[in-house]
């Protein structure tokens, strides 16, 4: 993309900003590199969509946007593990409860998304109901949630005179943010979809649209497009595990298409990413299944009580952190039998207490959880 122009750098007096140029435009790709990874991710983006099919995903898919939630939060400070994301609130230490609270605006976020997808396009009223919220209640909470910015913001620095990257006006965030909701809607544009989704993030991170979250959305934008767009039946790839490990080279090639142009570059990085992770994400499958089994194996050893085991082993897939009150209420059966059945789990290295309490004992499913970290 040997003619493409990220935008240009305006003098805003003491500061300069940086003005995007619009992406919904003709596009020519012309690098045999990058179209060959493009074909290798699409390959493998199909074969995780394909065994989201063949697996009862709706067991697995909590876990799949728990674990996106602390990654992509943790790009932004935010410290809350994949164990904490699913105890409750009265279970997590006071001073974990903010970022507990971040995590779980992501986590319905995500899930609020896909449902509004059902009815309402890939566009701006959609990314600012999504942004409205990851906010709420939560860090930001006063920072306009749902509502593009009507001022400068910045990012790095203590001040706007020493930050790393000042984007638009915010006069210009309305037109450039019709400008990527075209782009992402126009049927007629030939360039395939995840070029597109790469090119959609890079100009919304740019644009930086919102006082607050603008990462957490961005990365939730990758997710939304591929499920609306029909490449994803559902939401399984997460980028932001790839952001988070290579998290210079995220900035850097970010940076790098506005400083030099070069948006071939951050294609390649995305691309890579989406390579690596949907990769990952079959691993994670055939995985699952195998623990099935093997899981399944170790039950029969429980002889009549095996029924009761398999309807709690099937809630965990769900919601892989247990105490006896909920397994009671699985079971149907009495506290004393609930905790009886909890230590046998725990003896058939199925389940594993975490807190090291005497009451209140927190149970996890960790040969599960393990698959995910």
């Amino acid at each position: 993309m040997k003619s493409f122009k990220a935008g240009v750098y305006v003098n805003q007096g003491y500061y300069k900003s940086f003005q995007p140029h619009p992406i919904n435009r003709e596009w020519q790709v012309d690098d045999m590199k990058l179209l060959n990874l493009l074909s290798t991710a699409d390959r493998s983006l199909g074969r995780l969509d394909m065994y989201s099919q063949y697996v009862d995903i709706g067991l697995f898919i909590r876990m799949h946007i728990a674990r996106e939630a602390t990654q992509s939060s943790k790009i932004e400070g935010t410290r809350t593990n994949l164990e904490e994301a699913f105890l409750e609130k009265k279970d997590v230490a006071a001073e974990k409860k903010d970022d507990w609270e971040e995590v779980q605006n992501y986590i319905h976020a995500m899930n609020d998304a896909v449902i509004q997808l059902r009815t309402l396009p890939f566009s701006s009223r959609l990314i600012r109901q999504t942004h409205k919220v990851l906010l709420e209640g939560v860090r930001g909470k006063h920072r306009n949630p749902g509502e593009f910015r009507t001022s400068q913001n910045w990012i790095g620095g203590a001040s706007i005179s020493d930050a790393v990257f000042i984007p638009p006006m915010h006069t210009s965030v309305p037109e450039l943010m019709s400008d990527l909701e075209f782009f992402a809607n126009d049927e007629l544009n030939p360039l395939p979809d995840l070029l597109k989704i790469a090119i959609i993030h890079y100009q919304f991170e740019t644009i930086h649209p919102f006082l607050d979250g603008n990462g957490r959305v961005g990365r939730l934008l990758i997710t939304l497009y591929l499920v609306n767009r029909g490449i994803l039946k559902q939401p399984v790839l997460y980028l932001s595990d790839f952001f988070e490990r290579n998290r210079m080279l995220y900035y850097d090639n970010l940076t790098r298409v506005r400083t030099h142009h070069d948006i071939d570059q951050w294609l390649k990085f995305f691309l890579t990413g989406v390579i690596e992770i949907s990769q990952k994400g079959v691993k994670t499958f055939d995985s699952i299944l195998q623990l099935q089994k093997n899981l399944e194996t170790r039950i029969t050893t429980l002889g009549s009580r095996g029924n009761e085991a398999r309807k709690v082993v099937n809630s965990l897939y769900n919601q892989p952190m247990t105490d006896a009150t909920r397994i009671g209420e699985i079971t149907g059966k009495s506290k004393a039998t609930s905790y009886k059945l909890l230590e046998e789990l725990e003896k058939l290295g199925i389940l594993k207490e975490i807190t090291g309490a005497q009451r209140n004992k927190i149970y996890a499913f960790h040969e599960y959880l393990e698959l995910f970290k």
